[in-house]
């Protein structure tokens, strides 16, 4: 793999940290460059590196400063940064809790090192990876919140058939470079017309987009899954 994957891991239990350095460090396309043990300490690493890393990993219940302030912050600060929420609790709250606030995906401490191996690489091609059980939250959300502050696509003309096919293929997890040439056009027009897609959604990232198309039928959540 030409890109190596620059990764920043933030969990107040030593052990875990530790084990979970030790599997990330078997791939030689992963770089664990720093771990925090909790939310603040994250931050403060990530207000004076050089370099950004591409992932952030952290779990939620951490003293100081918790993994979802944490994520609000880093969401608002440094929105190229994928973040991958890995914790313990696997219930609908918190599932809905980190995506509401701007998670690239969701992993359960217990699962497979190859699943976690495989979100991760997810997150760093694609922007998000979400597995059945966050797409069945996502889902449950969007058939049960009828709030005002949740966006619906009233106008047939909202986006262009163009954004709209460009749409279905991020939510396939297709880059922008497949995108490009999957279509016949140059990969900064697929950029322009995510750019456009986002602000005309109003999301924050590539992730919100996914889940903005589940809750308005604009793409099958079957597609992502």
């Amino acid at each position: 793999m030409a890109n190596r994957i620059d990764v920043v891991i933030a969990d107040d239990e030593e052990l875990f940290r530790v084990g979970l350095v030790h599997i990330l460090s078997r791939d030689e396309a992963i770089d664990v460059t720093f771990q925090a043990s909790d939310g603040q300490a994250l931050l403060d690493h990530l207000s004076t590196c050089e370099e950004l890393p591409d992932i952030v990993i952290t779990d939620i219940k951490m003293p100081n400063l918790n993994g979802v302030e944490a994520t609000k912050v880093i969401r608002e600060k440094y929105k190229e940064i994928g973040i991958i929420a890995l914790t313990t609790y696997n219930t609908k709250p918190f599932i809905r809790n980190m995506i509401d606030v701007g998670a690239s995906a969701y992993l359960v401490k217990n699962s497979p090192p190859a699943k976690v191996l495989h979100t991760i690489k997810q997150v760093f091609y694609n922007g998000f990876y979400y597995d059945s059980e966050t797409i069945h939250v996502i889902n449950e959300r969007a058939s049960s919140r009828l709030t005002t502050n949740t966006k619906t696509v009233f106008d047939t003309d909202f986006l262009t058939e163009r954004e709209r096919e460009i749409l279905h293929l991020i939510c396939l997890q297709l880059t922008s470079s497949e995108i490009s040439e999957k279509l016949n056009i140059s990969k900064r027009t697929v950029e322009t017309h995510r750019k456009n897609i986002i602000d005309k959604t109003e999301v924050k990232n590539l992730a919100g987009l996914v889940i903005f198309a589940i809750q308005n039928n604009l793409v099958p959540s079957t597609v992502i899954e």
